[in-house]
């Protein structure tokens, strides 16, 4: 399956719960907007919830912790290179509450144009951001391999230059002897 990307080097850093068709909203969406969804019937009281309900209850908010905490560290590490924040998935429950069950964190991962110590780098804090939740995801390890590999390509480059400059500066310190005959 191929890296979600586009043309300007950004990616993806994703986890995802259970899916049961949810809705894909920003992150702006937050629990305040749990409380006006349970707000919004006015007039009914409040609902018992069977057994099965609350097992299903529980499980979606401990799915909700999971992945707002994940990808609060792809952010947290990713610094000046997340793209607007994360954003998420969600699932309504048999209480009427939105829970978030998947989420994504953009990242930009290009490369740093005739630079390739920037590069290194920036890679760096690409691949802490895409490693740092406890638990990354398959995706999160195909961005750390992508940024490893583009700093070891900028690792290669910058060991270039450092030669040519080598060779230039030997040639120019090389002693002269002037024969005369």
């Amino acid at each position: 399956m191929p890296e979600p990307s586009d043309k300007t080097g950004m990616q993806k850093a994703e986890t995802t719960g259970k899916k049961d068709s949810p809705d894909k909203i920003s992150d702006n969406s937050t629990d305040k907007d749990q409380k006006k969804d349970a707000k919004a019937a006015p007039g009914n009281p409040a609902k018992e919830h069977d057994p099965e309900e609350l097992a299903v209850i529980n499980e979606l908010k401990s799915t909700d912790r999971e992945v707002r905490a994940h990808e609060a560290a792809h952010v947290a590490a990713g610094g000046q290179y997340v793209q607007g924040g994360a954003s998420f998935e969600y699932k309504t429950g048999p209480d009427g509450k939105r829970y978030a069950v998947g989420g994504e964190v953009q990242i930009d991962t290009s490369e740093v144009p005739d630079d390739p110590q920037a590069t290194i780098e920036k890679m760096e804090v690409v691949k802490r951001a895409a490693l740092a939740p406890k638990n990354p995801s398959s995706q999160d390890r195909s961005v750390a391999a992508a940024a490893n590999r583009a700093q070891a390509q900028a690792r290669i480059e910058l060991q270039t230059e450092k030669s040519e400059e080598n060779e230039d500066s030997s040639r120019k310190a090389a002693p002269k002897i002037d024969i005369k005959a």
